[in-house]
């Protein structure tokens, strides 16, 4: 394995690849996507260590999605058992995955604890516990700080674990060593990440405003609200669909490196 700069417009092609993707097996995707989100909301309400217990899930559950992708691209019908496909790779890969799990648990907790010191944890409580967002609370300068400074430290910690789970999985480098290669990739690739990230937001933003100028032509734009969730979790699938094209792109893989379990 080795690090592979791409170009800045392979950004575009991502998320391309993504949408595609996801169209190819949209029912099954869609759905492994909405099970994704489930077990993290369910995750998240057992008490005391709910929240703590659903990020220590996410890299897991990314894995699952990633490996559902490339059975989509594959041909093959991803059945709801890839979403545990970290926990069934052997023992090793499992330990390393939970470690990677509590690390970025405890990553994402410093973070909200940064956020915190601007705002008394107003923003991370509503972050990790959930709550009432009034217009008053979204006024106020401190919880504007915290989220500002919230959103800036999360960006590195996201690039940080971004290729770590596939790497664990795919080619059993340990938790610290994926970090870093994770972190190198996606530096070395800035260009195509940034220009990924502002395609996306470009898609969402256009399939939204498109959305609701239907909805209001149509006489129904009260229902907006109840039309653009599904649809936005729909999109949030195709997103995690192109994430597998991020890593695959990234790195130069030998084959005779990478375990065939999927």
């Amino acid at each position: 394995m080795k690090l592979n700069i791409v170009p800045a417009r392979t950004g575009v092609t991502w998320v391309k690849l993504g949408i595609s993707t996801f169209f190819k097996q949209p029912l099954a995707l869609g759905g492994l996507f909405f099970m994704f989100m489930a077990v993290l909301s369910i995750a998240s309400i057992i008490p005391l260590l709910g929240s703590v217990l659903a990020l220590a899930l996410l890299p897991a559950a990314t894995l699952g999605l990633m490996v559902a992708t490339l059975h989509a691209l594959q041909g093959k019908f991803p059945m709801p058992a890839v979403l545990a496909t970290a926990f069934r790779a052997g023992q090793d890969r499992m330990r390393a995955m939970l470690m990677l799990g509590a690390m970025y648990a405890v990553g994402f907790l410093l973070v909200m604890g940064a956020s915190a010191m601007f705002d008394g944890g107003q923003f991370a409580k509503l972050y990790l516990i959930g709550g009432k967002m009034d217009k008053a609370l979204l006024e106020q300068p401190g919880f504007q700080a915290a989220a500002w400074v919230g959103m800036g430290l999360y960006l590195p910690l996201s690039l940080l674990f971004w290729h770590a789970p596939a790497l664990v999985h795919w080619h059993g480098i340990s938790p610290t060593k994926a970090l870093f290669f994770s972190i190198t990739a996606c530096w070395r690739n800035l260009g195509a990440f940034f220009v990924y990230g502002i395609t996306w937001i470009a898609v969402f933003t256009t399939i939204a405003i498109v959305a609701v100028a239907v909805l209001s032509l149509l006489g129904l734009g009260a229902a907006a609200g109840a039309v653009m969730l599904p649809l936005a979790l729909l999109m949030a699938a195709m997103f995690f669909s192109s994430i597998y094209f991020t890593f695959r792109d990234s790195f130069v893989h030998d084959e005779a490196e990478v375990s065939p379990v999927l």
